[in-house]
C-alpha cells in the first residue's frame, strides 16, 4: 500500500449523525409540543427517519434538488398536524440545524484514529453535506486541525457516489488516483461510488452489512481496527 492521500466521510463515520440529529430532532419535538399529535417522539421519528433517508437517496441520484429535500423531510410529518405553511416548515428545518451545529458526539475512536493517521497521510473530509453546518460541525467538534480541506458536493456540483465529485476531490488535492483510499461507512455513496470512480476503499460497516457486488478493498467493525490497516 502506498497511499498519501485519505478521502474520509464525516456524518457517521466520525461525526455521530444519527444520535446527533435524533437528540436535536426530540428537543424539536418537545420544544413545539408535537406530542399533540404523535403518542410519542419514537412515533414521531419512526416516520420521520425512513422519509429522510428516502429524501437523501434521491438527492444523490439527482432525483431532486436540495430545497425539496430541506422543505419535505419535516413537511412529511408536519403536514398530519396540519402545519403546511412553507414558511413556517422552512423555519422548523434552519432550526434543526443549528442546533446540530452544536452537537459534537462522535463515532467511538474517532479521535484516537486521526491522531495516528494525521502525520502519516493527507487528511481531507469528502461530504454531501451542506457548507453551512458542515464547517462548524467540524469546527464545534474538535476535528477541523486534522484536515487540510473539506470538499463537498456544492464545491463539485455533483454528490457521492458518483464519479465527479471523486475526480473534482483528487484535482483539487493534487491527489493521484492509486495514491488515494477512500473511508466512509456508506455503502452506496462512499464505497461504491470510490470502486467506480477506480479509488480503493475502506468501508467502515459497525452493523456487519453484506457487500453487495463487489468486495471491498478493505473493511471494519470499528474505526481502531483501521489503525491494524494502515
Amino acid at each position: 500500500m502506498n497511499y498519501k492521500n485519505l478521502f474520509i466521510d464525516f456524518d457517521d463515520t466520525l461525526w455521530d449523525t444519527y444520535h446527533n440529529n435524533k437528540e436535536c430532532l426530540e428537543e424539536l419535538y418537545t420544544d413545539h409540543h408535537w406530542d399533540r399529535y404523535y403518542a410519542s417522539f419514537e412515533a414521531f421519528f419512526s416516520v420521520y427517519q425512513p422519509n429522510n433517508e428516502q429524501l437523501w437517496t434521491q438527492y444523490r441520484n439527482h432525483e431532486i434538488e436540495r430545497q425539496t429535500l430541506i422543505l419535505e423531510r419535516f413537511a412529511f410529518v408536519l403536514r398530519p398536524m396540519g402545519i403546511e405553511d412553507k414558511m413556517e416548515i422552512l423555519s422548523v428545518n434552519r432550526n434543526f440545524l443549528q442546533r446540530t451545529t452544536k452537537k459534537t458526539r462522535l463515532v467511538p475512536g474517532a479521535v484516537e484514529l486521526l491522531d495516528y493517521l494525521q502525520s502519516r497521510y493527507r487528511l481531507y473530509i469528502l461530504s454531501n453535506g451542506f457548507r453551512e453546518v458542515q464547517e462548524k460541525k467540524l469546527e464545534n467538534s474538535g476535528l477541523a486541525g486534522y484536515f487540510r480541506r473539506m470538499i463537498l458536493s456544492e464545491d463539485a456540483g455533483i454528490q457521492k457516489p458518483h464519479k465527479g465529485i471523486f475526480d473534482y476531490a483528487l484535482i483539487n488535492t493534487n491527489s493521484r488516483r492509486k495514491e488515494t483510499l477512500m473511508i466512509g461507512d456508506s455503502w452506496e455513496a462512499d464505497i461504491c461510488g470510490a470502486y467506480q470512480s477506480g479509488l480503493d476503499q475502506l468501508w467502515f460497516n459497525p452493523e456487519n452489512k453484506k457487500a453487495n457486488g463487489f468486495e471491498p478493498t478493505f473493511a471494519v467493525c470499528s474505526l481502531s481496527q483501521i489503525k491494524e490497516i494502515l
